[in-house]
């Protein structure tokens, strides 16, 4: 028997099946793109490749921005510079076997430095996984493996509808403190299958606060206030959490002297009267942190460089911040507390008492005339200038990217980063050709800002297809190339330890004209002209290259 009622409810399901229905056409890989649209993705990074290919195509039919580099390493530096400077994940699109290895230089970069970078790489066709060797292109044995004690997490999906919550669930890993890389596998046949799950809409994947345990902070607290010598290490932890306002406060309120370590840089003014600036590769600073009866380590966990090369022993009580677990206590005894910086400051504000200590800006006084004593006696005036060069030429918001390379070392210790979160380097995992295509991440993340990418003639061979990447996207980049005629930094380090240099001398091109061949307006400089020819680059829209041909050398180790 048929009932009057059923006859009115067909229609209507039958209605609202029709409009459920998800679009024609659809794939995994859109699942992807929705997903990453859905949390607040804008741009991606990355190139394509062959089992990728539906997740490019996804992308071609959104309106994501697809900023391609030359080779996915590039490609990463560039998603690990948009992340430092965003704080946002941003995801780096990846194919399978040797195009996601070419990626994992600068996803251990972001891994040192804590940078969100959502890596979203394909893998073989289902059928070809499980450690089977069927002989698929691009095949490895364990993909996933060979990322696995390179980034924070490993991700996996094997089904389209496991898509939204494997990228939401590694969304929200790279974001919670401490930020991170991440990897996310799907396999190519995943994302070309087309799917019927509805449009992804309403993701969230909200990061965990870490806020610090309040018996640690109070404890943390009453050793500050009561210190009389107290003094503040202040890592890269203070600029990732934007927690610069809250450190100065404190270190105020304490009349406590600040150093930043070299991720650190900018998480402390300069000039301020309690600053020690960077001067970490320095014994005369290394003496003066050892003095200090309560030391706050913030965002650091005083590693190689942090430590002058673990000569650096403290003798009073130590009191360790930081996000990162693994960090605390890793090579000094503390009263370690496992939290976000601008958290753990925020709560010792709260509870230390004021401190007064009018000889504090003395005692920082002198050691830094102590410094300048050291660095008087060397010949090293070429290296100072070329900084105060570029200093005087760099707008002071504009960011600054240097590579492994001898200027970069003397800018970690002596340049002046003006402010948080504007001068970065490849100084976490120390790979080389991390500036340009970092640099060429930032300009994205910030339009119509000048950004400075600094680098050797060694590392710069390592980024030169990518000055096509450059001119394609007219960034703002200046590309400053030392052009030294070899890894120089190397060649000093052999030459000082054994006497001569091997594999140092490098034939490279003329960068000049090399640029041109690019469509990139470029100029030989001289260290005399240098500030004028960085500044009329940097005010010229688009990309540009400055070549300084220069032989450089560093100041004089204390840690030997």
């Amino acid at each position: 028997m048929t009932h009057d009622h059923d006859l009115v409810l067909r229609p209507t399901e039958t209605q609202t099946a029709a409009a459920l229905a998800p679009p024609p056409g659809r794939t995994g890989g859109d699942l992807v793109v929705e997903t990453l649209r859905s949390l607040g993705a804008t741009t991606v990074f990355g190139l394509p490749g062959q089992h990728a290919l539906g997740l490019f195509d996804a992308v071609g039919r959104s309106d994501l921005r697809l900023v391609g580099l030359r080779t996915e390493n590039n490609a990463g530096f560039a998603a690990d510079a948009y992340g430092r400077i965003t704080g946002e994940a941003v995801p780096l699109l990846l194919s399978t076997g040797p195009g996601a290895l070419m990626a994992l230089p600068a996803l251990a970069e972001a891994a040192a430095a804590s940078a969100p970078v959502l890596a979203i790489s394909s893998q073989v066709p289902v059928a070809g996984l499980g450690g089977g060797r069927r002989g698929h292109l691009h095949e490895l044995r364990d993909q996933s493996a060979s990322f696995r004690d390179v980034v924070k997490s490993v991700h996996v999906a094997r089904t389209p509808s496991q898509i939204p919550s494997v990228v939401a669930e590694a969304w929200e890993s790279a974001l919670t403190a401490p930020h991170g890389p991440v990897w996310v596998e799907i396999p190519e046949d995943v994302l070309r299958a087309e799917t019927f799950i509805p449009q992804v809409t309403g993701m969230d994947a909200t990061p965990h606060e870490l806020a610090p345990r309040p018996e640690l902070t109070a404890v943390a607290a009453h050793w500050l206030s009561s210190a009389e010598r107290p003094v503040i290490i202040a890592g890269g932890g203070v600029i990732r959490s934007d927690a610069a306002g809250k450190l100065r406060q404190l270190a105020e309120r304490l009349g406590a002297p600040v150093v930043t370590t070299f991720g650190g840089k900018g998480a402390f003014p300069w000039t301020h009267p309690l600053s020690l600036q960077s001067w970490l590769e320095d014994r005369h600073m290394t003496d003066f942190l050892e003095d200090a009866d309560v030391l706050l380590v913030v965002g650091s966990g005083l590693g190689e460089l942090s430590s002058n090369y673990h000569t650096f022993f403290p003798t009073g009580r130590v009191v360790q911040i930081d996000a990162d677990l693994g960090k605390l206590e890793s090579n000094h005894p503390a009263l370690g507390i496992h939290a976000d910086a601008r958290l753990a400051l925020q709560a010792l504000l709260e509870t230390v008492a004021v401190r007064e200590d009018p000889d504090a800006p003395e005692r920082v006084r002198l050691v830094l005339d102590d410094i300048e004593a050291r660095l008087a006696s060397q010949d090293v005036a070429l290296e100072r200038s070329l900084l105060t060069s570029i200093r005087s030429a760099l707008p002071a918001r504009s960011p600054s990217f240097w590579d492994m390379t001898i200027l970069s070392y003397w800018a970690w210790s002596a340049f002046d980063a003006k402010h948080p979160n504007t001068m970065h380097s490849a100084q976490g995992a120390g790979g080389l050709g991390y500036a340009f295509p970092a640099a060429l991440g930032a300009c994205v993340a910030e339009p119509g800002t000048p950004v400075l990418a600094v680098s050797g003639d060694g590392g710069a061979m390592y980024s030169i297809a990518d000055l096509a990447t450059a001119r394609q996207h007219d960034l703002d980049v200046t590309w400053l190339i030392v052009d030294d005629g070899g890894y120089g930094i190397l060649r000093e380090y052999m030459t000082e330890s054994f006497g001569s240099a091997t594999g140092t001398e490098l034939t490279r091109p003329d960068f000049a004209a090399l640029a041109a061949s690019f469509d990139v307006p470029a100029t030989t400089t001289t260290p005399e002209s240098l500030t004028a020819d960085l500044k009329k680059a940097l005010a010229t829209p688009g990309p540009s290259v400055v070549v300084l041909p220069a032989l450089l050398k560093m100041f004089a180790p204390t840690h030997l």
